[in-house]
């Protein structure tokens, strides 16, 4: 135990573990049986890494589930947040760029666009912000998620290009599970005020939710101001005869925050507003008891509002300009879906995708015609159990883009089952990230009277896709007699022409595929529970970035822990502790000299209620124990924070 703690945490889990102690002795008997269902029930089914539905110990990958319970106790307010829980992820709290983000294995620009962000299937990642998922991490009210499925690693054989480092699939709930009202609302220090409300109804044939939530708080110490969310979602799940479903999904997302300072002649303060809809229509189709079709289709709209007026008497002119980065764009896919068991021994799905993005934006592209990407689609998996003991998963995608060209990104893994309880898991993989519009045509200019000023960015569109290869060694464990869980994976990720912009020396600013930048390293997760009421969390990530660009080798920590503690306490409290640390990193917002540690601890503390019908919880967040810690840029600061939460569910 000793080596796998820093002394930075042994305070915390000694509080950890006495306060268990004390609960596990105020505990009736009856509490404290234990047997092997207690630890652990059957292994989880992960459906997106494949394409399959698979266990845990079968996917082609390593897979971390966050489940609603988790979500509930862990006291977070956004899915950014949340991802502090999976190893080799950061997370940053800033609007300043965007909306609160999380990367995985190093934030390399103040975008995080390395990596794919799913809802229910449906791609939310943003063509309009450099490929960001920022917003699309805001698409979901927490309360409307059943769990989250993260792989760590590539996966563009299923799911293309924008799957290059890892794949977040935020699964909502179904609408039969969320009958009825449910209303919570959060204030607290820092200006949060958050509400949400939802109402369910239906039966099992047809089952309908419609949910409004807005999440506001002042932002971070020394940033641009307050920060607002809202959202509206519907959901529709319908059955029609034995052998269709039919999902129906709208909604809306609106993120407004604070930028830039008072007085900064180059980042002068504003409001930013991002506003995006969507509508998403799934149907699968049982064909028998070994084969099934589904069709999905979904379209998104996006704008995006940054501007402010620029004086030009430095030029001894009487007047300004506007600098600004506003537009819109939009989003359409279509997909088919082929899933078939062929025998106890091989399952495999294949399909293909057309997808169009359409990006419109005089300030950024000097024009007002639209830039389009088409890209195209064929995917395959095969599943193939050649032993009892052995499962072979052979994948990949052959994709097709109006503006890059064509790739082809296969993967091969092997799990090999030791045990019924232990699993190693080896492989290759091949991934890419095609330069974003901006990356690709940005041409941004400033005119005055019908004279230009400067021209700041102009891409000659020479930089091509970013390509990585991937081999990783994993190993997963259960051992329901002791309470443990492991799952160990080791990597080696290099990407070949890592896009950047040119030297600042150099201008206007251009970008090009600069090198070859190697990432890798080990992480694992363990998992404990030292009494059935009890469970702790214990997670680390080592990581070696080799990059001739001091921010880049600096973009993850080399080393970064966290400890998670839940425990029902008694008259039925439910306790959550978490640490995290990690040493030094670049802040995503500034330049390569600040690279400052972290260290954070949150508690949350809640108590569920029942009265009749009437379900609900009490819950006291304090987020941030410690000193504030800088975030995103040095002169931004994440201070202490509590905050209290009222749900009520009919």
């Amino acid at each position: 135990m000793a080596s796998y703690l820093h002394p930075r945490f042994i305070g915390p889990v000694t509080l950890l573990l006495w306060s268990g102690l004390c609960a596990a002795q105020t505990a009736p008997p009856a509490v404290v049986a234990l047997s092997e269902k207690d630890y652990f029930s059957d292994m989880p089914i992960v459906l997106s890494v494949s394409r399959l539905p698979q266990r845990l110990d079968e996917t082609p990958g390593a897979v971390t589930i966050i489940d609603r319970d988790m979500i509930r106790l862990f006291g977070a307010r956004d899915v950014a947040d949340l991802l502090r829980l999976v190893p080799g992820f950061q997370s940053s709290t800033s609007f300043e760029r965007a909306a609160p983000q999380a990367t995985y294995h190093g934030g390399f620009s103040d975008y995080a666009n390395r990596m794919q962000v799913l809802v229910d299937g449906r791609s939310v990642y943003s063509p309009y912000v450099i490929g960001g998922t920022e917003f699309g991490l805001q698409s979901v009210a927490l309360q409307d998620i059943e769990r989250i499925e993260v792989l760590r690693g590539s996966n563009s054989a299923a799911y293309g290009a924008r799957a290059f480092l890892g794949v977040v699939n935020i699964i909502t709930r179904h609408s039969i599970d969320t009958l009825g009202l449910r209303s919570a609302v959060t204030a607290g220090q820092n200006g949060v005020a958050d509400a949400q409300a939802s109402v369910g109804w239906g039966d099992d044939a047809a089952s309908y939710r419609v949910g409004v939530d807005r999440r506001s708080d002042a932002g971070l110490l020394g940033a641009g101001g307050r920060n607002q969310v809202g959202r509206v979602n519907f959901r529709a799940d319908l059955q029609r005869g034995a052998g269709d479903e039919i999902e129906l999904r709208a909604g809306a997302l609106a993120v407004g925050s604070g930028k830039g300072s008072a007085g900064n002649q180059n980042d002068d303060w504003r409001e930013m507003l991002y506003r995006s809809e969507f509508a998403q229509l799934d149907w699968r189709r049982t064909l028998s008891a070994n084969e099934d079709l589904s069709a999905h289709y979904s379209h998104m709209h996006e704008s995006y509002r940054d501007a402010y007026a620029y004086s030009l008497r430095a030029l001894r002119i009487n007047g300004s300009i506007d600098i600004s980065a506003s537009g819109r764009a939009v989003s359409d896919s279509l997909l088919l879906q082929h899933t078939v068991r062929q025998s106890d021994t091989l399952r495999t799905v294949w399909g293909g995708e057309l997808r169009r993005e359409a990006i419109t934006s005089r300030p950024l592209f000097n024009t007002d015609a639209a830039l389009v990407n088409e890209f195209f689609r064929l995917f395959g998996n095969a599943e193939w159990r050649w032993s009892s003991r052995w499962i072979l998963n052979a994948g990949a995608m052959l994709e097709k883009s109006s503006d890059t060209g064509s790739n082809f990104a296969p993967r091969l893994m092997l799990n090999w089952h030791l045990r019924d309880d232990q699993t190693v898991r080896a492989g290759i993989s091949t991934a890419y990230r095609p330069p974003s519009m901006f990356e690709k045509y940005a041409d941004v200019r400033y005119i005055w009277n019908g004279n230009l000023l400067a021209v700041t960015n102009r891409s000659t569109g020479m930089a091509d896709a970013e390509k990585a290869l991937v081999r990783e060694l994993g190993y997963l464990g259960n051992f329901p007699r002791f309470g443990l869980h492991l799952d160990v994976r080791a990597f080696h990720e290099r990407i070949n022409g890592f896009i950047r912009l040119k030297p600042p020396v150099v201008q206007p600013r251009d970008y090009e595929n600069s090198e070859d930048v190697t990432i890798r390293g080990l992480e694992y997760e363990w998992k404990w529970r030292p009494w059935h009421s009890a469970e702790l969390i214990f997670n680390q990530a080592f990581t070696k970035i080799n990059s001739a660009d001091l921010g880049t080798s600096y973009a993850a920590p080399s080393r970064s822990s966290s400890i998670l503690y839940k425990q029902q306490m008694p008259w039925g409290l439910d306790l959550t502790l978490m640490h995290q640390e990690h040493n030094s990193q670049t802040l995503q917002g500034s330049g390569v000299a600040d690279r400052p540690a972290l260290k954070r601890t949150d508690v949350r503390l809640g108590w569920p209620w029942r009265l009749e019908r009437q379900r609900g919880e009490l819950a006291l967040v304090v987020q941030n124990l410690g000193s504030a810690y800088q975030d995103f840029r040095p002169n931004f600061l994440f201070e202490r924070r509590a905050f209290v939460t009222l749900r009520l569910d009919n």
